[in-house]
């Protein structure tokens, strides 16, 4: 049965006015779905009840939000659904895997252990299922591609020259992986098994080949067409875990200038913007979508970390306070924006996938934007938690937890999940409770020597 509470609920107030706009960059993700808007998914909320505490809030949207990559995992693969629509992709969405979501499921498996979701024999079960299939699927000098289809372990294109390695995702995918790796090691035959063949996989991505010889790494390669899409991975986005991991290598390390003078731009990454007297050192005009303080930093911790172009708490705390300090504000005046409902990413909206932010605000807020930035604004986090659940109600809270994504202003709602939105969640609120990610990503001998090559404190 659901649980509302309609008393109002205090917050914190807001900051200052808005401040100049800009148009966002980098890359983002932007799947080619179009949502069913002829139903609005409005259904009662239920009877009134005893509000949850914060405690039980959060275990129950963890748990529910995990539903996603275990009970809702593609059959033959255990991988994760790109999506929850089977009748996404021409009717193929009941069978398109995502690398990347499958990597922010997979960081989330020990957690799923240690709060009781499921056993550790149970999530390593699953875990070798999923590494047969990534053992088998096509590769792209060792990287893996952006989707596969789960029922033949074949290649899915994700665009028309999008067939073969995508470096991003296959990113999120080692960053998930490893964070197993160092969990499951009590020294069984089973699971240092899984420690080896997660090893090899890790080992055999040729992040090197990736630069064409260049200073700068390459988003995607294909077999069928080469480097045509011709994407540098520059920052400020997403894919900081992306050098992180080529420098951290022990078979395809790249080296310091590639990170410098391609991530980095030589410098040219810092902006030393402000909005709402908030500095923020990195990124676009009002730090464009929030996942980029989230995919990254789903095991890569930000709280001590820092090189010579920012300090990346300092980066992603301003980034999020920007984010809700713009819906506080509102200026386009949506009804619904505020301090208890706030926060703007990629995800789905009323006429397609978007890259929502301050200066691409088209009236859709969505979960995990706000869920996911617990770590760095927990009271803001908080507010937009209990508003989402308690006044939304069913609406947007279903069998897997928030739909996606929801807009007051023209009553719509989502009728589905997307696993890159669903993953942060679970991660990103257990670094705010018990910081497990983190520490198990952070333990990993290779990561603390790629940092140190790159200049990083941590």
């Amino acid at each position: 049965m659901f649980k509302i509470d309609l008393s109002k609920l205090l917050f914190f107030a807001g900051f200052l006015f808005l401040i100049s706009c800009s148009d966002d960059s980098g890359p983002g993700y932007q799947p080619p779905y179009i949502p069913d808007t002829s139903d609005d998914g409005l259904t009662d909320d239920g009877p009134v009840e005893e509000s949850l505490t914060d405690t039980e809030l959060l275990d129950l949207v963890q748990e529910q939000t995990f539903k996603y990559f275990w009970d809702f995992a593609e059959s033959n693969s255990g991988m994760a659904r790109e999506r929850s629509q089977d009748e996404a992709y021409g009717g193929q969405g009941d069978d398109i895997v995502t690398t990347g979501g499958t990597g922010f499921g997979l960081a989330s498996f020990p957690t799923a252990v240690e709060r009781g979701w499921v056993s550790r024999e149970e999530a390593t079960d699953r875990l070798v299922k999923i590494l047969n299939f990534l053992e088998e699927a096509p590769k792209y000098h060792g990287a893996f591609s952006h989707w596969y289809l789960g029922s033949t372990g074949q290649t899915r294109p994700f665009s028309d020259l999008d067939d073969g390695g995508d470096l991003v995702e296959t990113a999120f995918l080692i960053q998930g992986l490893l964070i197993c790796r160092e969990y499951f090691n009590n020294g069984s035959e089973k699971e240092n098994e899984i420690n080896s063949r997660i090893t090899s996989i890790w080992e055999n991505v040729e992040w090197t080949w990736y630069t064409q010889g260049e200073n700068v790494l390459y988003w995607h390669w294909s077999p069928y067409n080469q480097f045509a899409i011709d994407l540098k991975i520059k920052g400020w986005n997403e894919s900081l875990i992306v050098y992180v991991l080529a420098a951290s290598s022990p078979t395809y390390s790249i080296s310091e200038e590639v990170y410098n003078e391609g991530w980095a731009s030589n410098g040219a990454i810092i902006t030393n913007r402000n909005h709402y007297n908030i500095n923020l050192p990195m990124g676009p005009s009002f730090g464009g979508p929030l996942f980029f303080s989230h995919y990254s930093f789903i095991g890569l911790d930000p709280r001590n970390l820092q090189d010579q172009y920012a300090n990346y708490w300092k980066q992603n705390e301003a980034h999020s306070l920007i984010n809700y300090n713009y819906c506080v504000t509102n200026p386009k005046n949506f009804e619904g924006y505020g301090e208890n409902s706030w926060g703007l990413t990629a995800s789905d909206s009323r006429e397609g996938y978007a890259a929502h932010s301050p200066t691409n605000d088209v009236g859709v807020i969505t979960p995990t934007a706000a869920l996911s930035s617990f770590p760095y604004t927990p009271d803001e986090s908080m507010a937009a938690l209990r508003y989402f659940y308690e006044e939304q109600g069913d609406k947007l809270w279903g069998e897997m937890g928030f739909y996606d994504a929801f807009s007051e202003e023209y009553n719509w709602y989502a009728d589905g999940y997307l696993a890159i939105d669903q993953g942060p969640i679970v991660a990103m609120i257990e670094n705010y409770r018990t910081q497990l990610p983190w520490n198990l990503f952070m333990a990993n001998e290779e990561i603390k020597s790629g940092l140190d090559k790159l200049g990083f404190s941590y």
